[in-house]
């Protein structure tokens, strides 16, 4: 089973080579690492030239943001499965791609996600929140369940049957996404598992505005996936407070 893992990047020379190793480095024989580039000018370009040799498709021009940048990655993608790691992140060890080619080794299963657990930025060790997913029920989604996103692997073909990410959103694309694409599968299958490590300072979270941005594309995203006005509301306030738990222990 080809996994393709999608990296876009911007001027962030400081994480990229630890992103870039830690995919490099998986058990998983067959991984394609593609990585989106917009127009790095920080010394992040010099740092993926030392792996070009190792990335089956690199990419650097100017995009009109990261989900533009991530869509360019899935046209790109030729894997059985795609999944996407930040240039922040990491794997949570060299066997967590394994265990998604074990995960979707049956045929009915559409998607795939893990638990995740948010990092310091100067110290990965160092856990600040731990999500842990649980299993996927499409009533959940409902009441504001969702997995983590850099943990979200799916089928290449869901791509083109449900597209991948509308750019008219600018911090809630990947909600939307999921959304459309569980709301179709038939299977979608829960790794009890950390799968990947995240820094903190993420774009929905690096200020107040940003927070209230999120909120309301998260709100549109739910009207664009058919949840009504009360409903959406219902699911919104649902997706905040299940961040809460995720402050208190591992």
């Amino acid at each position: 089973m080809k996994i393709s893992v999608i990296t876009a990047v911007y001027n962030n020379a400081t994480t990229i080579a630890a992103s870039l190793e830690s995919t490099l480095s998986q058990s998983h024989a067959d991984v394609e690492l593609i990585v989106i580039d917009g127009g790095s000018n920080d010394g992040t370009q010099d740092v993926i030239s030392r792996y070009r040799d190792r990335i089956a498709t690199y990419v650097s021009e100017k995009d009109r943001g990261i989900y533009d940048a991530l869509n360019k990655g899935v046209r790109a993608a030729t894997g059985d499965v795609v999944g996407f790691l930040h240039s922040d992140d990491l794997f949570a060890d060299p066997d967590a791609l394994s265990r998604v080619a074990e995960a979707m080794r049956d045929p009915s299963v559409d998607a795939c996600y893990g638990d995740l657990r948010y990092v310091r930025k100067d110290d990965t060790t160092a856990v600040v929140r731990h999500w842990r997913a649980g299993e996927f029920d499409k009533g959940s989604l409902s009441t504001g369940w969702m997995p983590p996103h850099p943990t979200f692997y799916v089928r290449r073909p869901m791509y083109a049957e449900t597209s991948a990410f509308d750019t008219k959103f600018r911090i809630s694309s990947d909600y939307d996404c999921m959304l459309r694409i569980m709301r179709q599968s038939t299977v979608v299958l829960y790794i009890p598992r950390v799968q990947v490590l995240m820094r903190v300072g993420g774009a929905s979270n690096r200020s107040l505005k940003n927070i209230a941005l999120k909120s309301r594309e998260d709100f549109q995203a739910l009207r664009a996936n058919e949840f009504g006005m009360f409903a959406a509301g219902v699911a919104l306030v649902g997706k905040n407070l299940r961040k809460l738990p995720q402050f208190f222990g591992n």
